[in-house]
């Protein structure tokens, strides 16, 4: 399930950080861990991301700061908070930068995989099975598995190139204005957010030439729509 979802571990202990790589890893995440905050940012900027796991006290940058500055060009992206302290007033501010989740150390192993694959599920706002997953042209498009397969050929999406297709399949055939797919995919309509989505749609209109008949048309000023064209 966890095959290929690219998870950010922030964690300052060598010894935990250690642990934690090799247990994701093992249960199919692709890791990457930093030990300070500056390297999990350097990180978040370089890789495409699906899941932020940070430490609360770490050098450099603690784990608030870099949320903070995660969400302010990605209000999407799952953040769950490592922390030894059990203080209220913490459990608050993280939730208030804008964290998904929140584990107290010491913590098992277990707790964390589940806590990790809840943050994944509700990114995908669950949903009725028949919602998520779609078939158009050759194409099966699984929204919480986060694959597009084509005769036999299964290619695994971020978690934005995953949302921005499902708001496509969920409106097939039809025009979805530029300001709604901003404002439900990257929660605002600011020209970052807006290059951001340019980019994220040229790379599905690449995965789609595999099915020429299926396109993602530009309505020139006003939106995209997903369709398929008939000869």
């Amino acid at each position: 399930m966890n095959l290929g979802i690219k998870l950010l571990v922030a964690e300052d202990d060598p010894n935990l950080g250690m642990i934690l790589k090799a247990y994701l890893t093992q249960k199919g995440f692709s890791v990457y861990w930093a030990q300070d905050g500056v390297q999990a940012l350097d990180t978040y900027q370089k890789e495409d991301l699906d899941v932020c796991v940070l430490d609360v006290m770490m050098p450099l940058k603690d784990g608030f700061a870099v949320a903070q500055e995660i969400r302010r060009t990605d209000r999407r992206m799952p953040i769950i908070f490592l922390t030894a302290k059990n203080l209220e007033a913490d459990k608050l501010q993280g939730f208030e930068v804008g964290a998904d989740d929140y584990i107290t150390k010491p913590f098992s192993m277990d707790e964390l995989l589940a806590r990790i694959n809840a943050t994944i599920r509700r990114a995908f706002d669950g949903g009725r099975p028949e919602h998520n997953i779609f078939h158009f042209g050759r194409f099966e498009f699984d929204s919480l598995r986060q694959t597009l397969a084509i005769d036999g050929e299964v290619r695994k999406l971020t978690t934005k190139e995953t949302e921005l297709l499902r708001l496509f399949a969920l409106n097939f055939n039809q025009l979805i204005e530029r300001n709604v797919t901003l404002q439900k995919i990257w929660r605002d309509d600011s020209i970052f957010s807006a290059r951001s989505m340019d980019v994220y749609i040229t790379k599905l209109r690449k995965y789609l030439k595999a099915d020429p008949s299926i396109k993602i048309v530009n309505v020139h000023g006003i939106g995209f729509k997903l369709t398929q064209e008939v000869e």
